[in-house]
């Protein structure tokens, strides 16, 4: 009986283990059952085609955002279908014409739809960034048209560039037409040159000589290099001919040129986000578009400035280029680079001529028959405001070397010409007068017009100015004192030799210097600040020059002391007699504000 019962056991520890068995296989099954189930329906998933996707992509219009994330859906799975075939899927053929019947629909309404917006930009006074914005926002059309179909894609993009090019090519070409008829009536022509004499153009009704300020002088011009102005509103041309409105060139130039980088900027974008290209082929398909468009508004541009000598207004609109250029660099967009470059080949050669014809007016310019007077010049006014402008304009840019060049050129033929229309006088006072008078008033248009880091620039008219006055002062206290300065000069060169021996000691002559100046230095220096009056109309000018004698004064008596206490002249009694130098720096400290 225990035998017995003990085989049951053992039977049942066998069929519980076979059970255990039996029960993990089981779970291993299901396990790979549940697997294939999920592999199967995701597979199923992305390989059927549902009634609701066909029914959304045949019934519902293309701007509806359930056709949209159907579509969606729709490359998905023809991409998907595409790989099963390849690895050949059976399952991917049952579904094939259903998917292409799908896809022909999506694209016929795809191409429908872009095609006629594309059309919207041919309507008269359509906003064709507002067409371009709903194109934007279903940009996933054209990606479709790509993958799917390739020769509807190019369609598309063909369509687009022959429409939109030819609005780009129409309203510039007839924009700039229209801007030319607010320029300026009188332009600067090729006598309105710095040199140019004036008195060689009068006719019977001519009026006299005067400075033409928009050859010459910048005055508001400059302000169009501001940001604000760069990229202000553009010219309306109908708005300012109704209100009698004209501009210089640079203000038209700006108009256009701002009109271009805005919209090639926005096109250029659209093009890299719409048609997903960069690169090389955005700059090519850019091209394409505004390709005419650039040629027109080139050639266009080289008419103006071919007869263009307006050479502030010319170097205006190359600095214009150049802050466009670092807008454009700014918004990332360099298809516009080479238009640019091509700009400015127009505008610098024709600026380096026009600043090269005043070179030459100055250098070929005949003082012998200007009317001279010991005033300034209205030549040297000319010439002042000019550089003024030039060096102004200059320093709102890169550094332009040819222009420096020829700036540089044009100051030394003006001193040139400033020390040829001096000649004109006979005596050196009044050659010193004229030349004092225009370089002061060259400094001065540049100190008015100039800021404190173009110092640089009128530092070498400041010296020359300075040199002058130094030389004027010195034929201004001869009169006074020339036989003083003659000993105290002829004595200091033989101190500076090493020999103050051989300084003459002739007592007699400098008790006679000695007393000269005691007698006479009030009265010289009443007549030399009446004279100075009298010949400085420039208060600022004048008092500088009074001050300058008068100190030249002192330091040529304290010079005269200096020599004086030399050991030959120690017992020589007329040393005496010399004033004390603080009694003449009182006397002289009194004229400081009489002019």
């Amino acid at each position: 009986m225990l035998q017995s019962f003990r085989t049951n056991l053992g039977n049942i520890s066998t069929e519980i283990r076979w059970l255990q068995t039996q029960s993990a296989n089981m779970s291993v099954k299901l396990k790979n059952r549940q697997a294939v189930r999920s592999e199967l329906s995701q597979y199923i998933n992305e390989l059927a085609v549902p009634e609701f996707m066909i029914r959304q992509i045949v019934e519902c219009p293309v701007t509806d955002q359930v056709f949209v994330e159907q579509l969606h859906e729709l490359n998905h799975k023809i991409g998907f279908a595409k790989q099963q075939a390849f690895q050949d899927a059976r399952s991917a053929h049952d579904v094939r014409d259903v998917l292409l019947k799908l896809r022909v629909k999506a694209t016929a309404k795809i191409r429908d739809y872009l095609l006629q917006k594309i059309q919207q930009f041919k309507k008269p006074m359509t906003n064709y960034q507002m067409a371009q914005n709903s194109m934007l926002k279903f940009r996933f059309f054209y990606e479709f048209l790509l993958n799917s179909e390739r020769e509807i894609a190019k369609e598309v993009r063909d369509s687009y560039v022959d429409t939109t090019s030819k609005i780009f090519y129409s309203y510039f070409k007839h924009y700039w037409t229209r801007l030319a008829k607010l320029q300026f009536d009188d332009l600067p022509l090729k006598d309105d040159l710095v040199g140019t004499d004036e008195s060689s153009k009068k006719s019977f009704f001519t009026t006299q000589p005067k400075m033409k300020a928009p050859v010459f002088s910048l005055g508001e011009r400059g302000v169009i290099l501001q940001q604000a102005h760069l990229e202000g509103p553009v010219l309306v041309e109908h708005t300012a001919s109704q209100a009698n409105q004209k501009f210089p060139f640079e203000v038209l130039f700006r108009s256009i040129q701002w009109a271009l980088v805005d919209n090639a900027s926005r096109e250029y974008l659209f093009i890299i986000d719409f048609f997903m290209m960069s690169g090389q082929a955005a700059q090519d398909l850019f091209t394409q578009i505004w390709g005419k468009t650039m040629l027109v508004m080139l050639k266009q541009l080289e008419e103006f400035v071919s007869v263009s000598y307006d050479s502030i207004g010319l170097f205006l609109c190359i600095q214009i280029v150049e802050k466009y250029k670092e807008t454009l660099a700014k918004r990332d967009v360099p298809a516009l680079q080479p238009y640019f470059e091509a700009v400015q080949q127009i505008l610098s050669p024709r600026l380096d001529f026009v600043l090269d014809l005043n070179v030459q007016s100055l250098r070929n310019a005949d003082p012998s028959g200007f009317k001279i007077t010991s005033q300034p010049h209205y030549i040297t006014r000319r010439y002042a405001e000019l550089v003024a402008a030039m060096i102004v304009i200059k320093n709102q840019g890169p550094d332009n070397a040819r222009v420096t060049s020829l700036i540089k050129q044009m100051q030394l033929e003006m001193d040139s010409l400033v020390m040829r229309m001096a000649a004109e006088f006979g005596d050196r006072k009044f050659q010193l007068i004229f030349m004092i008078n225009n370089y002061d008033a060259i400094w001065s248009v540049m100190q008015e017009h100039m800021q404190q880091e173009d110092s640089r620039d009128t530092e070498a008219v400041k010296a020359v100015l300075g040199q002058r006055i130094n030389d004027f002062v010195e034929q201004l206290l001869s009169p006074y004192f020339g036989p003083m300065i003659e000993f105290i000069k002829h004595s200091e060169v033989a101190v500076d030799r090493g020999q103050p021996e051989t300084v003459k000691l002739d007592e007699k002559k400098i008790g006679s210097i000695i007393r000269g100046f005691n007698a006479n230095w009030k009265k010289a220096m009443d007549d030399i600040n009446a004279e100075v009056m009298r010949t400085f109309n420039n208060f600022k000018q004048g008092t500088n020059i009074l001050q300058t004698a008068l100190t030249h004064l002192v330091q040529y008596y304290h010079r005269l002391h200096k020599i004086l206490s030399l050991p030959q002249f120690k017992n020589f009694a007329v040393r005496n007699e010399l004033i004390n130098l603080h009694h003449l720096m009182v006397e002289v400290k009194k004229y400081k504000t009489s002019f």
